[in-house]
């Protein structure tokens, strides 16, 4: 648990910071968090039973521990607001890897989205994506030649599209890179996601590119989710944050992939 203090907030914001430290560390103590805000462990009972309620932690015996259910049950737009200067900073590194003139194959997700917004000095590149947000943010950008929205069936939650219809498509043609997120990024799990009908569209997409740059933020990883993509091996390059879970970075490492922190 961190050992910074925290006061004079109010409770909507201090409920906010306990869900980024329960996001990060996985279990967070009523007496820890009594010290980091200055205030009652009995004050830190009554947020985190709050938070229970909305279905964004579960209690436990001292604490809490991390379901990570709330954010799947989030609107596209409120996952966009979440963790999002992270996010940033992540796309920021992975448009730096995009030359002019790529044809880049951009999978769903708010990371991916991000990314897309900072491409927005390149040029003559041509986009394939699942996403209706990416291929809309695309469309707004006078620098791509073209944009390829694959078909199929969509998932109305979160804008994307998956199935047979689309992996028949995407068959149709070869790219450069791959701009992947995942729900989940683990050494000994590799890459998972939540959406088990996106699983074989992804492995479709690392099999069509030359190279697989994976964006996620610091919250993925260690964590494994219902639905298998690939193992960590598949991909060259991780982007993610700097306080990413320190261990399984190492193991990445290890593993051959080149990790970015940022």
């Amino acid at each position: 648990m961190t050992d910074y203090q925290i006061e004079d907030i109010d409770i909507d914001e201090r409920r906010k910071r306990i869900l980024d430290l329960l996001q990060r560390e996985g279990k967070v103590r009523v007496t820890d968090l009594s010290k980091i805000f200055g205030i009652s462990e009995v004050t830190i009972r009554g947020d985190l039973d709050g938070l229970e309620e909305q279905g964004l932690l579960q209690r436990v015996h001292g604490g809490a521990i991390s379901t990570y259910k709330g954010y799947y049950n989030m609107t596209l737009h409120d996952r966009m607001e979440t963790n999002k200067d992270e996010k940033r900073r992540i796309a920021v590194e992975a448009a730096s890897m995009i030359s002019d003139g790529d044809t880049i194959i951009v999978g769903s997700g708010t990371t991916p989205l991000f990314v897309m917004r900072e491409l927005k000095n390149h040029k003559n590149l041509i986009i394939i994506t699942n996403s209706l947000a990416v291929a809309h943010e695309a469309g707004f950008n006078r620098n791509i030649n073209v944009v390829v929205l694959l078909g199929g069936n969509l998932n109305l939650q979160y804008q994307f599209v998956s199935g047979d219809d689309t992996i028949s498509q995407l068959n149709k043609y070869k790219a450069d890179k791959l701009i992947l997120s995942s729900d989940g990024v683990s050494f000994e799990y590799g890459i998972t996601t939540y959406h088990h009908t996106e699983a074989e569209l992804y492995r479709r997409m690392i099999a069509k590119v030359d190279m697989t740059i994976l964006v996620a933020d610091s919250i993925k990883i260690g964590r494994a989710n219902f639905s298998q993509i690939e193992t960590i091996d598949k991909i060259d390059y991780l982007i993610t944050n700097s306080n990413a879970n320190k261990e399984e970075v190492d193991a990445l490492k290890e593993k051959g992939i080149e990790v970015r922190l940022v």
